[in-house]
């Protein structure tokens, strides 16, 4: 027999995040209600391989994965039921569903859609209907793994039914508010006092559409299709422009496909901003057609310039052709099938009237096939170096100021393939602020999808990836920097030296009991960490459990490890505060004791960033034990506040075009296992013991350091497991919890807008999950709405 107290306790020990101090009251309140459990068994019935049943672990071997529900008493009659669960999908889309079999089978229509916070969390009250056969549990629409706990369901009242399903509302209101009036005007604060059902039944849409994964035809109807109006309004600011520079679009050309190629002259010929010209260079092109369309083209526009290369040179020489055409103060490089949107040279001008002095733009692209079809959009970060050198970021569409372009020579010849790659590394060795960078965060380039295209994949044309591999390394041979690029699957690892003299690390572990935790840690310090020079400082925060105080007393006979008493209330910041001036390595590295080294390599890896002069914090790729990613960097803004990147993805899963596993520059990365040079850490201050004594404190850290004018980097090449807050437990007593809502108010206060928005994400992408997934809201943007606004 089930014991019903336990098993209701279990599982919602599991709901996370803790809900703020008003809610916790509420919910109290509305358990003294009376409610009935009704136990139910999940049996697996349809594409369910059981993994382990007692974790609740399980793999969906299709999209349709299905339990049937058995209950352990009677069938519930109709009526109102709360339902309490803990859902985790690792990769998965987040779309669970009951399915009722009213007489007729299980229908699509008669599904109810049961929403989850993005920790997995539900707590959804259903209403089931009379004429109830059967109940099926779909926890997901796609294949993969997910983790599940019991699911309890309470019979509850009538009037808790109201007072729950009008909180929903309510809080669903203000959490989507970043939506247009229009998509939630069934969703306010007086919807429920009008008609709770249909408000409630918004709500689950909104959930529904905020959950999903939103297909990229939606995105480019909502945000990326010119109205009538948008048309007028571009047509009469581009007369107001203070600057109007002509762009100078070079198109190398050599026996393209004619129907594409006709495509791409017809989009240049399309483009709203009129001030352009085309510099065709023809590279002996030995098909007629070629030489007769361009032709054609020539004499429909004047704006149309050409030369016929008697030898094919290869494309390089071929820019340099169509370069020494150009007359323009900024080169746009396009290819001979590719497409601009008509309006992607105006945004072009407009951010060089935004930023006069720019040097080099660059911004989003996507994928486009033989039938014009749209798709893998890649909406890219703001300028980040670290992500440049690991793949060709810049790519498309990419413009550059005509003179920079002539003061580094153009095209090099030998590095066809990726001579627009080692194009933007010489030109980014001429430019000292990096300001001149400028990314506009919008689909202005339409990459075109065919067998001998790049764009198909990176097999297509390896030899480019290979040129790539020889630019990159080339740019670091003439910036002095010792470091070394190598090809990986999804682009390139860049190795930096380290010195022969290797500086002293010093690890910081605070700890409090949980013996076999912080034991999992030290061992693994002690036999899968290959880096010959590091102490570690254990900070004891008042253990009192005589396994852990034995286990410390014996650990201390290691000339590496150094235990020391900090005998004070738990205070993250202040303990790790304290250790630095305690610490006599050079650089200092911040380790919670439920971390776990898996790869020898990992500190060698972290060091050979720290010690970069332009960098301040540099964080690992952390996992949990199942092998599923826990940290991957962290980014602002989603949820309105701060999450981890790519959270729950597979382990070997590569990401949003590569970026869970190529390292980049983020805002900030945790400090579950961080490393910072000791001289940077006190140039900041440290962390904040006054304010953040638990939480928050690496990210508000990691904002000083780029405030500062430090790169914080993310490298996935330190992977270690992370078993997250196992000695210090959940956010899960009034204190606790109280705590947590003052540190997160003072985050806001303190950041404020800057914690709405990430430089290295996009405003194109989800603000609701961590999986890199299409927004499904109205961007706002400087980049976004005609006309644009230039200040």
């Amino acid at each position: 027999m089930i014991n019903q107290k336990q098993l209701i306790n279990d599982v919602r020990k599991t709901l996370l995040p803790p809900p703020p101090p008003f809610v916790q009251w509420l919910e109290r309140v509305l358990r003294l209600l009376p409610s009935q459990f009704h136990p139910v068994q999940p049996l697996p019935v349809n594409d369910v391989v059981v993994i382990n049943a007692d974790n609740g672990d399980y793999y969906a071997a299709t999209d349709h994965p299905c339990f049937q529900l058995i209950p352990e008493s009677p069938p519930p009659s109709a009526g109102w039921f709360l339902l309490e669960a803990a859902l985790v999908r690792h990769g998965g889309n987040r779309i669970a569903k009951l399915y009722v079999d009213l007489g007729c089978g299980y229908i699509e229509d008669d599904s109810i859609f049961i929403p989850s916070n993005r920790r997995g969390s539900i707590t959804e009250v259903v209403y089931l209907p009379q004429g109830l056969n059967n109940v099926r549990w779909s926890p997901m629409e796609s294949n993969g793994r997910f983790t599940q706990s019991a699911l309890i369901f309470h019979r509850i009242t009538a009037l808790e039914s109201f007072f729950r399903r009008a909180w929903r509302v309510w809080s669903d209101s203000w959490r989507l508010r970043h939506l247009s009036l229009i998509e939630r005007k069934q969703v306010s604060w007086y919807r429920p006092l009008v008609n709770l059902s249909a408000a409630y039944a918004w709500s689950a849409d909104l959930r529904r559409a905020n959950s999903s994964t939103t297909d990229y035809a939606s995105c480019i109807q909502r945000n990326d299709t010119l109205t009538a109006d948008d048309v007028i309004a571009i047509n009469q600011h581009i007369p107001r422009l203070a600057l109007k520079p002509v762009l100078s679009i070079l198109m190398p050309v050599f026996n393209p496909p004619v129907d594409f190629f006709i495509a791409a002259l017809d989009s240049v010929l399309a483009q709203h901003y009129p001030y352009w010209e085309l510099c065709i260079a023809d590279d002996a092109s030995t098909d007629s057609h070629t030489h007769e369309m361009i032709a054609a083209y020539v004499a429909k526009d004047k704006r149309i310039k050409t030369v016929f290369r008697p030898v094919n040179g290869h494309i390089s020489a071929a820019s340099n052709s169509a370069l020494a055409l150009a007359t323009g103060e900024f080169v746009v490089l396009m290819d001979q099938d590719d497409v601009l949107p008509a309006q992607a040279l105006y945004h072009v001008a407009v951010e060089i009237n935004r930023y006069p002095d720019v040097a080099l733009i660059y911004s989003d692209e996507d994928k486009i096939d033989e039938l014009g079809y749209r798709s893998e959009p890649y909406f890219k970060s703001d300028w980040n170096p670290d992500l440049f050198y690991s793949q060709n970021m810049f790519s498309h569409l990419g413009v550059y100021r005509t003179s920079l372009m002539h003061e580094v020579g153009g095209f090099r010849l030998g590095f066809e393939g990726a001579q627009d790659y080692d194009l933007a590394l010489r030109c980014i060795e001429r430019i000292n602020n990096p300001k001149q960078i400028r990314h506009i965060p919008r689909i202005l380039y339409h990459w075109r999808v065919h067998a001998e295209s790049t764009a198909s994949s990176s097999d297509a044309k390896p030899y480019a990836m290979i040129a790539g591999e020889r630019a990159i390394n080339a740019h670091f041979e003439r910036q002095g920097v010792n470091a070394k690029a190598e090809l990986i699957v999804y682009g390139y690892r860049v190795r930096y030296a380290l010195p022969d003299q290797l500086p002293l690390v010093t690890l910081i572990i605070p700890t409090r009991d949980q013996v076999d935790v912080l034991r999992k840690c030290i061992e693994s310090l002690q036999t899968k960490t290959d880096y010959p020079n590091f102490e570690v400082l254990v900070l004891d925060n008042q253990s009192s459990d005589p396994a852990t105080l034995k286990y410390l007393a014996a650990l201390g006979k290691d000339s590496r490890f150094k235990v020391i008493r900090y005998d004070a209330p738990f205070n993250y910041s202040a303990i790790n505060n304290y250790a630095v001036t305690l610490a006599k390595g050079e650089i200092i590295g911040l380790v919670n004791n439920d971390i776990e080294a898996i790869h020898a390599d990992w500190l060698h890896e972290m060091v050979s960033h720290v010690l970069r002069p332009e960098v301040g914090a540099v964080g690992a790729r952390l996992l949990y034990f199942d092998g599923t990613i826990q940290h991957a960097g962290v980014i602002l803004g989603i949820g309105g506040f701060i999450s981890h990147a790519h959270k729950f993805f597979d382990g070997n899963d590569w990401g949003y075009f590569g970026r869970a596993k190529l390292t980049q520059t983020l805002s900030a990365v945790t400090a579950a296992c961080l490393l910072v040079r000791k001289s940077v850490y006190a140039q900041v201050n440290g962390l904040d013991e006054e304010n953040l004594t638990v939480s928050f404190n690496d990210v508000d850290f990691c904002i000083k350091l780029r405030e500062a004018g430090y790169r914080n980097i993310y490298t996935p090449y330190a992977t270690l497991y992370h078993h997250e807050s196992i000695s210090r437990g959940q956010e899960n007593t009034p204190e606790k919890q109280a705590r947590f809502l003052s540190e997160f108010t003072f985050m806001q206060k303190k950041w404020g807008d800057l914690l709405k928005t990430d430089p290295y994400y996009n405003p194109n992408l989800t603000l609701t999950t961590e999986d890199f997934g299409l927004g499904n809201h109205d961007v706002k943007s400087p980049h976004h709405g005609y006309p644009l606004k230039i200040n």
